[in-house]
C-alpha cells in the first residue's frame, strides 16, 4: 500500500509516521509490515504487509481491519492499496506463486520503481 504522510518535511518526519504505522499494525494485528519503496521520498511510502492464516476469509478480515485503520489516521492518507491472498492451491511445483500483474499506470509505475530499487 502507498501512504502519503501529510506535513512531512524531512525523511525524519515521514520515518516517524512509518515506524508508527508499522509498530500499530503489527502489535495490534499481528501482520508484517515493511516499508519497501520511495525510501528518498519525503512524502509518500511503499509498504508491503503480509498476514498467515489457516483460513482466507480469516485473512480478508485482519486486511480489512488494517485497511480501515490506514484509512482513518489523520497523519497519513492511505494511497494506492492492493491486496492478493494466495492459497496453496496456487503454489507451483517450485514453490513459486504467480507474477502479480498491475491493474493501473500507477500500479506499473510503483512495480518499476520497485524493481529499479532492489538492483544494485
Amino acid at each position: 500500500f502507498e501512504l502519503l504522510v501529510h506535513g512531512s518535511t524531512s525523511l525524519k518526519d515521514k520515518r516517524s509516521v512509518v515506524r508508527s504505522v508499522k509498530d500499530r499494525l503489527h502489535r495490534d494485528h499481528q501482520v508484517s509490515v515493511a516499508e519497501v519503496g520511495a525510501h528518498d521520498s519525503l512524502v509518500r511510502a511503499v509498504l508491503g504487509m503480509s498476514v498467515v492464516a489457516r483460513d482466507p476469509a480469516r485473512c480478508n478480515e485482519v486486511l480489512d481491519t488494517c485497511t480501515a485503520k490506514l484509512r482513518a489516521r489523520t497523519d497519513a492518507e492511505l494511497g494506492l492499496c492492493r491486496r492478493r491472498v494466495a492459497g496453496a492451491e496456487m503454489i507451483d511445483e517450485d514453490g513459486e506463486a504467480p507474477e502479480i500483474e498491475p491493474v493501473t499506470d500507477l500500479e506499473t509505475r510503483m512495480m518499476r520503481e520497485m524493481r529499479t530499487e532492489d538492483r544494485p
